[in-house]
């Protein structure tokens, strides 16, 4: 996050304009409500999503409004959601195994993007969030990243278009 990022985040949290956690984190994920009134268990940005993810059940990431991708440590997707796949135009059967910054998105092997994840994976402390555009084998697409590590050694890879 950046130093700007944080400030404006201050700013609308010291305010009461942020979603806050839940004081139970041991509790089942409780669905929150889309702007289409739809249910939603996962919020893109709630504090607390990195956590709820490896509580979700695969029915739940792949229902969820933003892209999510559970990478191992080196890289290689182990899960790859319903939206991500229509992002990106790769299905999860397809994604399940390969590498993520080297075979499905090269336009992220850089220091930004695998630059950041690296540096989590090696601290074992990764909550990250930018602005990035992907560009490999589409258009280009702006969208909104989040990379965490949870507490089970999970690495979450989290994609909402802007």
């Amino acid at each position: 996050m950046t130093s700007a990022s944080r400030d404006l985040y201050s700013f609308l949290k010291d305010r009461g304009l942020t979603p806050q956690p839940s004081s139970d984190t041991s509790a089942d994920p409780e669905p929150t409500e889309n702007p289409d009134g739809s249910k939603a268990f996962l919020d893109f940005d709630s504090e607390n999503v990195g956590e709820k993810l490896h509580r979700s059940s695969d029915d739940q990431l792949h229902a969820a409004s933003f892209g999510i991708v559970r990478v191992d440590d080196g890289g290689n997707v182990e899960f790859y959601n319903q939206y991500e796949s229509e992002l990106s135009g790769v299905s999860p059967e397809d994604a399940i195994g390969r590498n993520f910054f080297n075979q499905l998105a090269p336009c992220a092997n850089n220091r930004i993007f695998q630059g950041r994840f690296k540096k989590g994976v090696r601290t074992g402390s990764l909550d990250e969030q930018f602005t990035y555009t992907f560009t490999y084998k589409m258009r280009p697409t702006l969208v909104e990243i989040r990379l965490y590590r949870d507490t089970q050694s999970n690495n979450w890879v989290l994609v909402r278009e802007r």
